[in-house]
C-alpha cells in the first residue's frame, strides 16, 4: 500500500468514526427534543403504561389505543408484541407518522432506530421511557408497511 492510499484510508476511517460517534450521541442524548417530548429519566418515571401490539381478524392494533398524560410526566411504556408479526412503537405527531409510513412504503427494507421508537419482535417486549414536554395530541404507531394503514396507531393526549 503506497503512502497516498494509506493516508486516504486513514482519512476515510476517521470520517466514519466521527459519523458513528455523532449518530450514537444523537440517539443517546436524553435532552434531544422530538415533537412528543424527549427521552425520559428511568429514575423519574411516574407510572408504567402497558401497550399490547397484536393482529386480529386481518386488523392490526394497539391496546389501549388512547392514552392521557400530564405535561411534564415521565412514563415507561412497556410494549408487548402479542402478535405473529414484528411491530414498531413510534411516538410522534400524526403528520410525522403518516409521512414516515409513506417513506417506509417506498423503502420497505428501511432500518431505523430513533430515540422515540422501538421495534418489537414477535412475542417480545420492549420498553421506552418518555417525558412529555408539550401540550397537545400526539400519536404512537407501527410504521412497518401495511401496519399503520391497517389501523395500527393510537392517540396520546397531553394535558
Amino acid at each position: 500500500m503506497n503512502k497516498h492510499m494509506y493516508s486516504g484510508l486513514l482519512t476515510s476511517a476517521a470520517a466514519l468514526v466521527a459519523m458513528l460517534a455523532s449518530a450514537i450521541t444523537a440517539n443517546a442524548d436524553p435532552g434531544h427534543k422530538f415533537a412528543a417530548g424527549e427521552l425520559g429519566d428511568p429514575r423519574k418515571v411516574s407510572r408504567i403504561i402497558e401497550v399490547v401490539a397484536r393482529e386480529s381478524d386481518g386488523k392490526m392494533m394497539f391496546v389501549p389505543n388512547k392514552i392521557e398524560i400530564r405535561k411534564g410526566e415521565q412514563v415507561r411504556f412497556v410494549v408487548r408484541n402479542a402478535g405473529e408479526l414484528d411491530h414498531e412503537f413510534v411516538l410522534a405527531t400524526r403528520e410525522e407518522n403518516r409521512k414516515h409510513a409513506a417513506e417506509m412504503q417506498k423503502n420497505p427494507d428501511m432500518e431505523h432506530e430513533d430515540p422515540n421508537m422501538k421495534k418489537i419482535g414477535t412475542k417480545k417486549t420492549s420498553e421506552l421511557v418518555w417525558r412529555f414536554t408539550k401540550l397537545g395530541t400526539f400519536e404512537f404507531g407501527c410504521l412497518i408497511p401495511g401496519h399503520y394503514e391497517s389501523g395500527m396507531f393510537g392517540t396520546i393526549i397531553v394535558k
